[in-house]
């Protein structure tokens, strides 16, 4: 059975900094595209941070910059690291997984998602 599971979450003020984290099983998770995805209300899901199976990274125009992803495949976990938080940012942020590992910012047909993490930032 495959799990995906966010946390870390949670609210702060504007420049503030928060670290999300996803743990993954059921997946040979080192070849797996993993990714961090944000959806707020009235808003389209945005794809915020990719990671290939080679570590390759892609971050969205919106977040480079402020935003780090980064996996531990020994771990099956995925982290992203948020600094300089904007009200903006303001979202749930899930990570979701794809079993081909490359070229993740192109993809749109995740298999696996998690529950995902509020995240809050107030001005």
């Amino acid at each position: 059975q495959v799990q995906l599971v966010e946390s870390g979450g949670g609210s702060v003020q504007a420049g503030g900094s928060l670290r999300l984290s996803c743990a993954a099983s059921g997946i040979t998770y080192f070849s797996y595209c993993m990714v961090w995805f944000r959806q707020s209300p009235g808003k389209e899901r945005e794809g915020v941070a990719f990671i290939d199976s080679y570590g390759s990274i892609t971050y969205a125009d919106s977040v480079k910059g402020r935003f780090t992803i980064s996996r531990d495949n020994a771990k099956n976990t995925l982290d992203l690291q948020m600094t300089s938080l904007k009200p903006e940012d303001t979202a749930m942020y899930s990570c979701a997984a794809h079993p081909w590992g490359l070229f993740c910012s192109e993809r749109t047909d995740f298999n696996y998602w998690g529950q995902g993490t509020q995240v809050t930032v107030s001005s």
